[in-house]
């Protein structure tokens, strides 16, 4: 931070807050951002229940290559990926499946969230007093516009991303999950666009 990006020209303050991935157990993601479902995922369902979520198995060698190798292509067929790893096509099934259903890995689709008919999108910092920080983030969690959801360090101890249809939805949402809150100090800021999301550049 005191580096490339203090000096660059025309930066004229930083603000760095830690992710608290200790609770790991407890964050959304965009993996889970799933607003036109009638259904939340099982994550956010785990999420605003309460229920633990499955404890990430540990990987091997095999694991780390095939990840290798759906990183350069995702859309590599099991097929594939059983000749480049050298092992049988059910080996390589089992492999991914396995990996993809311990919540280690996640395949997913990039789609700007205004493609998907919410073009406005929010950031949300909230200064939440520890009494009840539990059942701010359950409840937080059974918000569909939610996309993102972590504890962090700092003056605010919650961040937060969401996308809306319009800003009389965001109005809405903010006074929905923000305004019955007792004691809670909030910090929204709209999107004005993004220029790098998920390790893509968008300029």
């Amino acid at each position: 931070m005191d580096g490339p990006i203090a000096g660059m020209t025309g930066v004229v303050g930083i603000e760095t807050q830690l992710l608290l991935t200790l609770l790991l157990t407890l964050l959304l993601t965009a993996n889970d951002w799933a607003p036109y479902d009638d259904e939340p995922t099982a994550v956010r369902r785990a999420v605003s229940q309460g229920t633990p979520l499955p404890t990430p198995l540990p990987t091997d060698e095999l694991d780390e290559q095939l990840v290798a190798l759906l990183k350069k292509d995702a859309r590599m067929s099991t097929t594939r990926l059983a000749r480049e790893l050298r092992v049988g096509e059910t080996t390589a099934r089992r492999r991914l499946s396995r990996l993809m259903g311990s919540h280690v890995l996640h395949l997913r689709l990039h789609a700007e969230p205004e493609v998907l008919g919410f073009p406005i999108e929010a950031r949300f910092h909230l200064a939440v007093p520890q009494r009840g920080l539990d059942a701010t983030l359950r409840a937080l969690g059974r918000e569909p516009e939610v996309r993102s959801l972590a504890l962090t360090s700092g003056r605010y101890n919650v961040l937060g991303y969401s996308s809306h249809r319009s800003m009389e939805d965001l109005h809405d949402f903010s006074s929905r999950a923000f305004g019955a809150a007792d004691g809670i100090a909030t910090e929204t800021a709209l999107l004005i666009r993004s220029y790098k999301r998920a390790g893509v550049t968008t300029l």
